[in-house]
């Protein structure tokens, strides 16, 4: 069953999802150098496989706990999310994506992303 958000309990859930998504993203940077120099210099000063395996986990782990709170996560690069709910009866998905410093934009659930508007 999909978990309905109020405006406010969605908005009240931001700052440990910002927080997370800060983690998230700094995970994100470091896989992605670590490959980089795996592949072009055949080591990194980040680690190998032993410190991928636990940014992977650690990545997997926050969106793990979002997705058990009812939050649907669209990607991790960028980081985007949408909280389900209703607004004047109509089915909708209040979003946040990263660099959004709040929670402040909802679109259609039939429409996604392209479709979003400011939260009234």
């Amino acid at each position: 069953m999909v978990r309905m958000f109020s405006a406010d309990e969605a908005r009240s859930l931001m700052p440990s999802i910002i927080g997370d998504a800060g983690e998230l993203i700094a995970a994100r940077a470091d896989l992605a150098e670590i490959a980089f120099d795996r592949q072009s210099a055949g080591a990194s000063a980040l680690g190998g496989i032993p410190e991928i395996k636990a940014l992977e986990a650690r990545i997997e782990e926050i969106v793990s706990a979002w997705t058990e709170q009812g939050i649907e996560v669209k990607g991790i690069a960028p980081v985007l999310v949408d909280f389900p709910a209703v607004l004047d009866g109509v089915s909708v998905r209040l979003c946040w994506i990263e660099g959004e410093t709040a929670l402040g934009w909802y679109h259609r659930t039939d429409l996604g992303f392209p479709g979003r508007r400011p939260l009234p």
